[in-house]
């Protein structure tokens, strides 16, 4: 415990070494990117959830719904089932209400699990930390069409901070960064108009189910990066056995991938894609990427000679790749870039940055591996049993890419806990904790 707490502070005080001006309050101490300065719910109301009824009085349905700034803090802990809220023709819960920060780390042991179910974010200025979401095939058949995502941006969505969390078992990706790529008359009109100014931090992204309920078959995916969604920022993040996509970056897009964890990938680790079917004869515009500071270690399901980056599509791509490692099975060092076949893109290769979140001081590749397996995830001092699985087999090199949950132990059964939210112990402008001992 000491270790953690020593580590957290060590890696905050890194982050915060190059911070942006002390005028601008950022959202926590350690939050970074585009998006680092969103207030979320802050100077709102604090509203409780006391039961894991996902709907009705003191649920978190209610607390989502409610218009205003807002921090929902928790004084139940244990599985939510958004299964009896979404239904059989939905998969996730909208949220629409901006100024919203869901503040997880203030639930009771064993913290809050939604399953059967995901979030879509569709607004502006959200701070989400410290939740587990785990969609699941939820009963439902292979192939029938239900497809939810584990947290997603939609729309215009702008100002988000995913941060903490732990997203497993979607069946349409993971974590995922999208939008109406085409709204407006220009590329600028484009950018503004769909999602923009993400920061997903520090998450445990792993197990995307594959042959399971999507309709197109295999799907297991990490994160999507839809088309002109820009100024994004992957940091810090455990990818785990997910066949593609740690993320995807499509056509135009702008971000940040620095100092992650990608464990045992299938046929593609990064890639880039600008697709000729969506953007027909629009002018194609020049993808924006830094690479820098990740680790890609390859396991039983990698392809063999994967490259930490794939190229595809018909769109060329600026990249900033520095200090990465790279390694097959067998240790030995796995190529940095490769084109897929068909690819008539290319890649830019650039010395300097071309797209860097201001203040972001990454740490060096080689500490990374040990720093994400500490750091990631919901809760890193108080992990459940499927986070405590996924990390320690990230660790030794085991696990695999799964089709159902129930090949891993099915969702997690526990039962409600119950604890009062003290708001005297708690930074209420940054939902830290005051007495950090505590975690």
């Amino acid at each position: 415990m000491n270790a953690l707490r020593h580590f957290l502070f060590a890696f905050t005080f890194l982050a915060a070494a190059n911070a942006q001006p002390a005028s601008t309050e950022r959202a926590f101490p350690s939050a970074e990117g585009w998006a680092a300065t969103t207030p979320g719910g802050r100077n709102g109301k604090i509203l409780r959830v006391t039961t894991l009824a996902p709907d009705g009085p003191g649920s978190f349905l209610a607390a989502l719904n409610t218009p205003g700034p807002r921090t929902i803090v928790f004084e139940v802990g244990g599985v939510i089932d958004l299964g009896k809220v979404t239904g059989p023709r939905r998969t996730s819960v909208a949220i629409t209400e901006p100024f919203l920060t869901i503040a997880g780390q203030t639930a009771p042991t064993p913290g809050i699990t939604f399953t059967r179910g995901g979030l879509a974010i569709d607004t502006h200025d959200v701070v989400i930390r410290h939740i587990r979401v785990r969609p699941g095939a939820a009963g439902y058949a292979k192939k029938i069409g239900w497809e939810p995502d584990g947290i997603d941006t939609a729309s215009a969505a702008h100002d988000i901070i995913v941060d903490h969390c732990s997203l497993t078992w979607a069946v349409d990706e993971n974590l995922s960064a999208s939008g109406k790529p085409f709204t407006g008359a220009n590329p600028d009109e484009w950018r503004k108009n769909t999602s923009h100014r993400i920061t997903f931090s520090h998450n445990i992204i792993a197990e995307g189910l594959s042959r399971s309920t999507h309709a197109s078959g295999e799907h297991s995916k990490g994160s999507l990066i839809m088309d002109n969604v820009t100024d994004v920022l992957i940091l810090g993040n455990l990818y785990a056995h997910c066949s593609q996509r740690h993320p995807l970056a499509k056509g135009g897009v702008w971000v940040a991938i620095v100092n992650n964890l990608m464990v045992n990938p299938g046929v593609q680790a990064v890639g880039y894609r600008l697709p000729d079917v969506l953007w027909h004869d629009r002018s194609y515009e020049l993808g924006k990427m830094e690479l820098v500071g990740n680790v890609m270690l390859s396991g039983a399901d990698t392809r063999p000679g994967l490259a930490l980056l794939t190229l595809e599509g018909i769109g060329d791509l600026e990249l900033h790749a520095s200090d990465n490692i790279i390694k097959n099975r067998d240790g030995q060092p796995a190529p940095l870039t490769a084109l897929a076949k068909g690819a008539t893109g290319k890649i830019r290769s650039q010395p300097d940055h071309v797209r860097w979140p201001v203040g972001l001081a990454p740490i060096a590749a080689a500490q990374v591996e040990a720093a994400v397996l500490l750091n990631a995830g919901a809760r890193p001092w108080d992990r459940d049993a499927i986070d405590r699985r996924i990390v320690e087999q990230a660790r030794t090199g085991t696990g695999r890419i799964i089709d159902s949950e129930d090949q891993v132990g099915g969702y997690p059964a526990t039962p409600a806990t119950h604890q009062a939210f003290a708001p005297e112990d708690w930074n209420l402008r940054t939902m830290e904790r005051k007495n950090s001992s505590a975690q």
